[in-house]
């Protein structure tokens, strides 16, 4: 059965480099992005207009390219969790997740029995369709595969960070910065980026301490360099949207003058 390509990187301390997917919605984008060499795309359903019937042809394709997409559904809740995985999605990107229960909840959802309490949804993209082996070898697979990461992106949600970082079944850490910024009142301040940052340490912080992997969202090349020295092993530069505008405007500038 072929793995998820995301877990196996992390699992060998690999960095991995990727990006945003919000406003396109031809699978063919990641086609693009693998070939101009990033490692993985993070599909957001969260603030955009992207169905469920688009990211099960995006799950095709990905699965297709053994190039990995991470999806952030609208929700962090069984029904969205359920219908990701049995589509083909391999890896989660839970959005607001406040609480150890909350957490609790992602991880229940995310694995079968005797890890969780996944939906039993038979033949299907999550398993391309293959008979191959046993029903429990099927589902122990999955359960292996499976990747959830989690955001933290209140105020209140640090302080339930470490009961988070330390359940079996969260994979990874990260936060929200925009978010997270709003509700800690500096959003738009010259303490934003301070204050972020101190955020970002203390995801850090509870990744390393209780073994497990940390993402973080980048602007250039500079903060990605920061992250990634600093222990990151998930890595989002911008988005398809800030690429074409900032492309276009740059274009544009020299054109027109």
């Amino acid at each position: 059965m072929q793995g998820n390509r995301m877990r196996a990187g992390v699992e060998r301390g690999e960095v991995q480099i990727g990006t945003w997917v919000t406003m396109v919605r031809n699978p063919d984008i990641l086609m693009l992005l693998k070939s101009a060499g990033l490692d993985f795309a993070r599909v957001d359903m969260e603030h955009t207009s992207a169905s469920i019937e688009t990211i099960g042809h995006m799950a095709t394709m990905a699965r297709a390219l053994d190039f990995p997409i991470a999806v952030r559904p609208p929700v962090a809740n069984r029904e969205w969790i359920t219908r990701l995985l049995d589509i083909g999605v391999w890896n989660l990107h839970c959005p607001q997740v406040e609480s150890a229960a909350h957490a609790a909840e992602i991880v229940a959802a995310s694995r079968y029995a005797p890890r969780g309490l996944r939906g039993n949804g038979g033949l299907s993209a999550a398993t391309n369709y293959a008979t191959a082996g046993t029903v429990a070898e099927r589902r122990a697979f999955a359960n292996r595969e499976v990747f959830v990461t989690v955001m933290i992106e209140t105020a209140g949600a640090f302080e339930h960070l470490d009961a988070i970082a330390a359940m079996d079944g969260i994979d990874a850490l990260t936060l929200g910065p925009a978010d997270l910024a709003q509700d800690l009142g500096v959003f738009g301040t010259p303490d934003q980026a301070r204050v972020l940052d101190e955020k970002r340490n203390l995801i850090l912080e509870a990744a390393r301490k209780h073994g497990k992997t940390c993402a973080m969202l980048v602007s250039s090349a500079e903060q990605l360099d920061q992250w990634r020295k600093a222990g990151a092993l998930l890595l989002a530069y911008s988005s398809d949207v800030d690429m074409l505008h900032s492309g276009f405007s740059a274009a544009m500038k020299k054109m027109k003058g």
